[in-house]
């Protein structure tokens, strides 16, 4: 879809994509009208347009619709902040080209865009949402299991003394800090695997280093 009131500018348009079928509306309001027919798969957008509408005050209504096809905005019209703003945030266009156009950078965007963009870039981030996730389980995985060995350690260390560890003496020992051994200790005790004398309820107030044995 290409949203240009102007005439001649279309014109180049038809010249240099004729490899593509090209819908063309005036205005913002008639392309939403058109969008909600017949979706297309990447939009450029004029910033003038007729009927003194505004390109980029229709942005945000064609991410809504179409939050994933391409939008390129072409304009001579814009400020360096206008055009940046366009470019950040969730309603974002893809891309910002200037006019006059060079014909060669705007097919080779086009054709980056129908490729990277649109259904690509959906699977693409459930993909890396999906790894995400598969590096967090790992990641859960390997602490959860280096936390029972070192406790599984602990218990053997402790399990037939009366005495109060050295829980500095420890967290050197298995290179963790201080509180990783004292809730490990905690744990322990709750599952009754050493006695609860070994290592008193915490309470509030009580120095660490006064629990170091």
């Amino acid at each position: 879809m290409i949203i240009e009131d102007d005439d001649l500018q279309y014109e180049i348009y038809e010249e240099a994509l004729t490899d593509y079928d090209l819908v063309r509306v005036l205005t913002g309001t008639e392309a939403l009208q058109s969008i909600a027919r017949n979706p297309p798969q990447l939009i450029i957008l004029d910033h003038i347009l007729a009927d003194g509408e505004l390109g980029l005050d229709f942005l945000a209504d064609f991410k809504d619709l179409l939050p994933h096809v391409p939008v390129i905005i072409v304009s001579g019209a814009l400020e360096v902040q206008q055009r940046m703003k366009a470019l950040q945030g969730p309603r974002r266009a893809h891309y910002c080209l200037i006019k006059p156009l060079d014909l060669k950078e705007l097919t080779e965007t086009i054709v980056v865009a129908l490729k990277e963009c649109g259904e690509t870039e959906v699977v693409r981030q459930f993909e890396a949402l999906e790894r995400s996730r598969r590096v967090d389980v790992e990641d859960l995985l390997s602490r959860s299991t280096d936390r029972l060995l070192r406790q599984s350690q602990i218990h053997k260390l402790l399990a037939h003394s009366d005495q109060r560890p050295n829980i500095s003496a420890l967290a050197r020992q298995f290179k963790v800090a201080r509180r990783t051994i004292i809730r490990d200790l905690q744990e322990l005790i709750r599952r009754n695997e050493i006695k609860p004398e070994i290592y008193p309820k915490w309470e509030a107030g009580i120095d660490e280093d006064d629990l170091s044995g």
